[in-house]
């Protein structure tokens, strides 16, 4: 029988401090140090907590938001930083591995980004949220296939989505084929109301089932005096609160403790690892109960950038200036090059 496997995790539900990224980052250390005092190995934090969600973006329109977007530009993260050094630091220090969402600013452009960080301190991966959901389409750029993927760690298989990426189902699928163990998914919290909260359960519980991972979700929390100051219309303000749902899902889709849907605090989880193995003797969405010769995915990793590269051809590649002391490789370079217009005459010749 193989040893028994236990993982201690925590879920992270608090509140940002909207004025500083400095103030932020120091409730995301203190908590970790909360965490790891309770035996965590794993803990996770909400959406794009660092510095702060944009939650003005969802009440205010964009002809009005100019000013907070800038201050948002302001505070955000670069990766690699000093703050990533400040979470791997602690990560290194405290034995865990974290799984953080920042708001990365790479030059002009901020993107939904979320960490993850070994229990060593290396940073394993850094992925974008591939599309912004309704306002956040006003504040953030999009991610590719390169990020939707799952990393070892010290505790195990961990892939992470953001928020409305779990309506996905094919980037679901994609970190399923890798065979994620631990599933980190993180929302804003604070928004919509007590159906966003019940929503963010069916989403989280149905993925535990279906891909037979544990699921971490962590959302974020604002004070009463954070959501006044976000909204000046009191009628907007409800659209603030609510929403709510850190928790944590066995494979079996059941809640391994109570769910956090108010307040701030840290839920403390023993993951049984055994448990992965039970629900996919039964459904393997990826093995013995998929049927990839009906059904597959085409998932491209490729990074997606803005240029790709091409080196300059050298005088060499065009051979030397006499045919008689031409080699077997200018010989095959020159009928490379003659090639297309061979192509040509065979089409033109078909054409006729």
């Amino acid at each position: 029988m193989a040893e028994k496997r236990i993982v201690r995790v925590g879920a992270v539900q608090i509140a940002p401090d909207l004025d500083s990224l400095e103030g932020t980052l120091t409730r995301v250390l203190a908590a970790l140090e909360e965490a790891a005092g309770k035996g965590a190995k794993l803990v996770a934090f909400p959406e794009t907590f660092l510095p702060w969600y944009p939650y003005f973006s969802f009440v205010q329109p964009p002809v009005l938001t100019g000013a907070e977007h800038m201050r948002l530009y302001e505070q955000a993260v670069i990766v690699p930083g000093p703050v990533t050094e400040a979470v791997s630091a602690s990560a290194r220090r405290l034995g865990v591995v974290v799984v953080l969402g920042v708001n990365e600013r790479d030059h002009g452009s901020l993107y939904n980004a979320q960490l993850v960080f070994d229990a060593d301190g290396s940073l394993l991966l850094k992925r974008r949220k591939i599309t912004p959901t309704f306002h956040e389409r006003m504040i953030w750029g999009q991610g590719d296939g390169a990020g939707i993927r799952a990393v070892d760690t010290a505790v195990g298989r961990v892939g992470a989505l953001a928020c409305w990426e779990h309506y996905n189902p094919l980037a679901r699928y994609a970190l399923m084929t890798q065979h994620e163990e631990i599933h980190v998914a993180q929302f804003p919290g604070a928004l919509v109301g007590p159906i966003f909260a019940e929503q963010i359960e069916v989403t989280i519980r149905h993925h535990a089932l279906e891909s037979g991972c544990f699921v971490v979700n962590s959302t974020g929390w604002l004070t009463e005096e954070q959501v006044a100051r976000l909204s000046p219309d009191e009628r907007l303000r409800k659209a603030l609160t609510g929403g709510c749902m850190t928790a944590i899902v066995s494979p079996e889709g059941s809640h391994v403790v109570p769910p956090l849907t108010s307040g701030e605090g840290i839920l403390i989880a023993d993951l049984d690892m055994a448990l992965i193995t039970k629900r996919k003797r039964m459904m393997d969405s990826v093995g013995h109960y998929a049927r990839p010769e009906l059904l597959s995915l085409n998932h491209d990793t490729r990074p997606a950038v803005p240029v790709h590269m091409q080196a300059a051809p050298s005088f060499a590649s065009y051979g030397s200036a006499s045919d008689e002391t031409d080699g077997p490789g200018d010989r095959a370079q020159a009928a490379a090059d003659g090639a297309p217009d061979q192509r040509v005459a065979v089409l033109r010749g078909a054409a006729r």
